[in-house]
């Protein structure tokens, strides 16, 4: 059970796997993409179509008739993997090795929907990969087996993503056989240890240009590729999409956070609440992604103005 990319790798291992069978697939339904709103399988779906599988989609999983088509499938054991719903108790009963999730944090950190964004954002030197039980709370299941991952200076959500799911599909690799052979020793998680990361939302994607340059770095790499960080210029949004590691230099005495100081080759310097920030790529509202440099050399933004104002509040994003 998994729907984006994160899950594809896990599918593939299983069905390289010679101890088990995979006898259904179940993802979320087609859904509109694009400007076009083209209705687009999950890449979950192509994968298990590309290899014959019995595809599920069920709009709820907690309707009865859902339950049913899983039911006639007999499954010893499910695997999820980013599936984007919560499973109910009737279907968390149905296999008698129990349903497990792979899910992409060392819990119990980053317990919810966001993992990989929190990780990132909060300057977080590694995170990982937690196989655990599932149970009727939020990613509250004991735990199977982990794996750290490193995050480096120049991984963004996008990289530790792919890195983990690969990471995932590893590590189920290794699990499997002790579960399926009743030798696991799973651990309880410890609940007062627990922090969320609860899906991204509007305001968290603006930067704040009063808070530290490293703050902003971090949150920059952690909106990319999606939703990616903004701010406001002229009314409009400015998408901040890279931005170089600050290097400890402080903002001048009494300027505004969110001050152009310099704008050349090297990208826009932007003065934060303690350092200075260096924009290397960014995207103009209804333009395509471009370095900060060419956008420099079209003088568009010129020395000493300010971004992101509350006189330019209530842009919205079409971007």
């Amino acid at each position: 059970m998994g729907t984006p990319d994160f899950a594809v790798p896990s599918l593939r291992s299983l069905l390289e796997d010679e101890i088990v069978e995979v006898v259904g697939v179940v993802t979320q339904p087609d859904r509109p993409v694009g400007r076009k709103r083209v209705l687009t399988p999950t890449p979950v779906k192509v994968e298990a179509l590309s290899h014959g599988l019995p595809v599920l989609q069920p709009e709820r999983l907690r309707r009865g008739e859902s339950v049913d088509a899983l039911r006639e499938l007999q499954p010893d054991l499910i695997v999820t993997a980013a599936y984007g719903q919560i499973l109910p108790k009737s279907v968390l009963d149905l296999p008698k090795l129990g349903c497990i999730n792979i899910h992409a944090s060392l819990l119990p950190l980053y317990r919810g929907g966001a993992p990989i964004h929190y990780a990132v954002m909060n300057g977080d030197a590694e995170t990982g990969v937690t196989i655990m039980y599932m149970a009727e709370g939020l990613d509250t299941g004991d735990m199977i087996s982990r794996v750290a991952v490193p995050i480096g200076d120049d991984d963004t959500t996008g990289t530790m993503f792919d890195k983990l799911s690969i990471a995932g599909a590893e590590l189920l690799q290794r699990t499997l056989p002790g579960l399926l052979a009743g030798t696991v020793q799973a651990v309880p998680q410890d609940d007062a240890a627990a922090v969320y990361s609860p899906n991204i939302t509007r305001e968290q994607e603006r930067i704040d240009w009063n808070a530290p340059a490293l703050a902003i770095w971090q949150l920059v790499r952690a909106l990319h590729p999606r939703p990616g960080a903004f701010t406001l210029w002229n009314g409009d949004v400015l998408k901040v999409w890279a931005c170089a590691k600050p290097d400890g230099a402080s903002s001048p005495t009494g300027v505004q956070p969110g001050t152009v100081l310099g704008a050349g080759p090297a990208g826009i310097e932007v003065a934060t609440g303690s350092g200075v920030l260096r924009i290397i790529e960014l995207q103009p509202s209804g333009k395509k992604t471009m370095d900060a440099a060419t956008f420099a050399r079209g003088g568009q933004l010129a020395v000493g103005t300010v971004l992101g104002h509350a006189a330019e509040d209530g842009a919205d994003d079409e971007s």
